[in-house]
């Protein structure tokens, strides 16, 4: 088979979609493998690595999406792609559809077989390709609110470790699965007030034995999530439906009960967001003000 590396263009997608020990394997089983030069820089690996283990290098993405039956990539793409795929293409990438709904049709007129990694499921339910992404999401969204939660960023200037006497920060975690177990480890380690909330029995006896009594363990429900974000000084959507739209658990009328300077990090936003206010943002924007928070 003749695979096919772009480089990623989304804004700031630093990552490559293969490393030069996956090229090898790929080569050594038979198959072509051609990446776009330069497609490795943003994680490190230069050009000379992948030529070393088999690839062969183009020298623009339209050399790699026209000679390849399979494209292999990080992100979805994006509208300056469209144009780039062929009919009757195989694409494994991260597609999270419900974020991006009018990509489906282009997929669909140009019969793609298009294999989506956050859907690819282990016979135990375990997600082994959205897992190490969402453990990164997970950690990076307590370490992003704790700093936007400073009074210089605009948040109420709550620290979540608190000091001796001085409350702590309280964060609030929807959903008890790989985003939520990882947000919480590292709130935990802050030294913030911790709650999850999850609709799952099992999987909070799970949370109970790994956290004990340093995490408050809820079951999930309208009245719970009404009374936790309402006091909450972080609240972390981190809610999956493997394949689906995110529910949305929190309302713009419940974001409008929370205190001025709180933040909300809305983890879920691949899948369409948890929270009624949410929308994807960008690393040159990441962030805006509904309702003061």
């Amino acid at each position: 088979m003749k695979v096919g590396i772009p480089s990623e263009v989304k804004v700031y997608e630093g990552r490559v979609a293969i490393t030069p020990a996956g090229v090898g394997e790929l080569v050594a089983r038979g198959h072509e493998v051609m990446i776009q030069a330069g497609a490795g820089t943003g994680s490190g690996i230069s050009d000379d690595r992948y030529q070393s283990a088999g690839a062969k290098m183009a020298q623009s993405a339209a050399e790699v999406w026209s000679s390849a039956e399979l494209i292999i990539k990080v992100k979805e793409p994006v509208e300056s792609e469209y144009s780039l795929i062929g009919h009757h293409q195989t694409i494994f990438t991260y597609f999270h559809l419900a974020a991006v709904p009018q990509l489906a049709p282009v997929l669909i007129e140009k019969q793609v077989t298009a294999i989506a990694y956050e859907t690819i499921a282990m016979p135990d339910g375990r997600l082994p390709l959205l897992q190490p992404m969402s453990e990164v999401a997970g950690k990076m969204s307590v370490q992003i609110g704790a700093n936007l939660l400073e009074s210089d960023r605009g948040g109420k200037g709550v620290l979540l470790g608190g000091v001796p006497g001085v409350r702590r920060g309280r964060v609030v975690i929807l959903g008890g699965g790989t985003v939520g177990t990882a947000a919480a480890k590292i709130a935990v380690g802050l030294g913030a007030t911790v709650s999850i909330l999850d609709v799952s029995i099992p999987r909070l006896e799970y949370l109970d034995d790994i956290f004990g009594a340093r995490v408050n363990l809820l079951y999930s429900n309208r009245e719970t999530i009404s009374e936790e974000v309402t006091r909450a000084d972080l609240v972390v959507g981190a809610v999956l439906l493997p394949g689906g739209r995110a529910p949305t658990l929190v309302t713009h009328e419940l974001v409008r009960t929370m205190e001025a300077g709180s933040v909300i990090m809305d983890v879920a936003i691949d899948q369409g967001g948890c929270f009624e206010t949410s929308r994807p943002t960008t690393h040159d924007a990441p962030t805006y003000v509904v309702d003061d928070v």
